[in-house]
């Protein structure tokens, strides 16, 4: 029968089972994939911010001008467009990965360039919302 400890000892020191994140150099691919899922993460977030705002508005004129103060503030609103980033983020990354669905893009010349699109993209769509707003 075998057993991990006899392998992960055999030379009396411990091995790690699999090599450390040091072990990588970051890739822009392995970056947009821990990035989708920080903003996936930010989008759940901060829709219980939004949530806090539509509550407060159907409570009443207090409790809207205390939402309207939060989201009004330099901080609500570095909050929001930090939301909103992450959003049209999330959204271009997600056509990203419908792309793929169809088998379309798996060249690493064309992930890498479909990488660089969603980062620009968001960021222009991002800029342009807000100076709409």
């Amino acid at each position: 029968m075998f057993d991990s400890t006899d392998a992960n000892h055999s030379n009396g020191r411990s091995k790690p089972l699999s090599p450390h994140l040091t072990v990588y150099k970051p890739q822009l691919t392995s970056i947009l994939s821990i990035l989708h899922r920080s903003t996936g993460v930010a989008l759940a977030a901060g829709t219980l911010l939004i949530s806090y705002w539509l509550v407060a508005t159907m409570a009443g004129p207090d409790y809207f001008d205390s939402a309207y103060a939060l989201f009004s503030s330099w901080i609500g609103r570095i909050l929001l467009f930090c939301w909103s980033w992450a959003a049209i983020y999330h959204l271009s990354n997600g056509i990203r990965h419908l792309s793929w669905d169809l088998g379309i893009g798996f060249s690493l010349k064309a992930t890498y360039l479909s990488g660089t699109v969603v980062i620009v993209s968001s960021l222009i769509f991002t800029l342009l919302l807000w100076s709409i707003v």
